[in-house]
């Protein structure tokens, strides 16, 4: 991985202010972390260059959309080879069904974030993921009820 730049305070908080509203206008981002815009402008070009913003998307209620079930999966290989992983993720890449996939230290390798029409999608994903070479030996599906928390990841304070 990249080594990160040396940040300071107003970095930081533009890192902030961007996460609370990456639509800001570069006038309104200037003002929000104490900086004329220029210099404000200048500090987020190094921060996109750097690779430490990596895109600006708008967060969409997909339930408003057309009815979707969320699942997570917990996800247990049957081999513990570099191969192995490189496979299974290789696989997770593919699927447009998989909206985050985390590689887990301890009793389990993955967990998985779906977002697809209804169970018997879910299942259908599974019993296909099961049948090709993605190696699983063994999983577990939780249905996701209901929302309480979904935030972007938490920029320190400095």
């Amino acid at each position: 991985m990249a080594r990160s730049p040396k940040l300071d305070s107003y970095d930081f908080a533009i890192l902030r202010a961007l996460q609370d509203n990456g639509r800001m206008t570069k006038v309104a981002l200037a003002e929000a972390v104490n900086l004329s815009p220029s210099p404000c402008w200048e500090r987020l070009k190094k921060l996109e260059k750097s690779g430490l913003i990596t895109g600006y998307r708008a967060m969409v209620d997909i339930r408003r959309i057309a009815p979707v079930t969320e699942v997570l999966v917990e996800i247990t290989l049957s081999g513990h080879k570099a191969e192995d992983f490189r496979r299974f993720e290789a696989e997770v890449q593919a699927r447009t069904e998989v909206q985050a996939c985390w590689a887990l230290g301890g009793g389990v390798d993955y967990l998985l974030r779906l977002v697809v029409s209804d169970v018997d999608a879910y299942q259908r994903f599974m019993d296909d993921l099961l049948d090709g070479s993605a190696g699983i030996e063994r999983y577990f599906g939780y249905i996701v009820t209901k929302t309480v928390k979904n935030t972007a990841d938490p920029i320190p304070e400095h």
